[in-house]
């Protein structure tokens, strides 16, 4: 299980009683909980390897601590931190996430939708 110092104010409410937008990203951050990864994932089709959590954990963590999203590059910093220079390249991020890091990692981390690309350059 997914495990985050993230604070909810609707612990343990089903995914389709959260408020959404269109492309099903949460308008509220603060709505999301560990436990909605998995229905999440589930939802963009996307199995949850140990390092695709690492990142939406990351994700989560980074936005508890400074109130904001991660772009590619930071989130690039961390994985060269944890799995070396070999894993931390745009092309694995995309490996891990297909569509993109802003909209599948973003998402399942329970960001709202990113407003810039910056996010998946």
């Amino acid at each position: 299980m997914l495990v985050s110092n993230a604070t909810s104010t609707n612990p343990g409410r089903p995914l389709d009683q959260l408020e959404r937008d269109e492309e099903g990203f949460l308008l509220d951050a603060l709505d999301w909980y560990p436990e909605l990864v998995e229905a999440l994932a589930e939802e963009a089709d996307l199995p949850l390897t140990e390092e695709r959590r690492e990142i939406i954990r990351y994700v989560r963590d980074y936005f508890e601590e400074n109130h904001s999203v991660p772009e590619a590059r930071t989130v690039l910093k961390h994985m060269r931190t944890l799995w070396g220079a070999d894993r931390a390249t745009r092309k694995y991020l995309y490996k891990l996430f297909p569509v993109g890091y802003g909209q599948q990692a973003c998402k399942i981390a329970g960001m709202r939708k990113p407003r810039k690309l910056m996010l998946d350059v």
